[in-house]
């Protein structure tokens, strides 16, 4: 089976219909990644099949959640190597997504990848997110590099207007870490995601203002 031909399949049982350009792109992004990080160790699966689902796939199976919406403004805090928001940001071209990182090396990746691929709706801001200060607040803040909950809603909330949403991308449902979110925090939902070809538990923590 071929990278595009697992792409494909994987895209259908997550039932989403992308279009040739964007599955070429995401494939294009991938082998980007994989030439990078023989150097630069962006991700430690180094696997162009297992990229296929635990890169692509993982970052797109939570398209579904998201705001469907024709335009927003996405953040992805600790892009690192651009997961999810370069997959998500090639899957809504419309949407206008930054890439948060403080790693020169990975910025300086996610600026190429922006570059190449090209990516027109995504920018790449190279700062660590407590020091973040946006021209305008976003509608969604994603992010699957924080492992603490808490952590993540104190970078993520300053950064999404009122009515914004927070997501967590974790692995086993976190229990312990939604016992301490602040107050002030409303979760709306935390549902499993299933990732074609990817074993092991997956959740997305989906988060507002308590007021939203």
């Amino acid at each position: 089976m071929t990278l595009g031909q697992a792409l494909a399949g994987g895209l259908a049982g997550l039932g989403l219909d992308l279009d040739a350009p964007a599955q070429a792109k995401l494939l294009a992004y991938l082998a980007l990644l994989q030439k990078w990080n023989r150097t630069h160790n962006l991700t430690a699966i180094r696997e162009p099949e297992r990229m296929v689902t635990h890169h692509l796939l993982d970052s797109l199976a939570t398209l579904r959640h998201l705001p469907q919406v024709a335009s927003a403004r996405l953040v992805d805090i600790g892009s690192g190597g651009g997961l999810p928001g370069i997959p998500l940001a090639i899957a809504r071209p419309a949407w206008k997504v930054t890439l948060l990182d403080s790693g020169a090396k990975k910025v300086a990746f996610l600026r190429q990848a922006a570059a190449e691929l090209p990516l027109p709706n995504v920018d790449v801001a190279a700062t660590r997110a407590e020091d973040y200060r946006p021209s305008g607040l976003f509608d969604v803040a994603i992010s699957r590099a924080l492992s603490d909950l808490a952590q993540f809603v104190a970078v993520a909330r300053p950064l999404i207007a009122p009515d914004g949403c927070m997501l967590a991308m974790k692995g086993v449902y976190p229990h312990e870490e939604l016992a301490h979110l602040p107050a002030d925090v409303r979760v709306l939902a935390s549902p499993a995601l299933e990732v074609p070809g990817l074993d092991g538990a997956r959740h997305l923590v989906i988060m507002v203002h308590a007021s939203a």
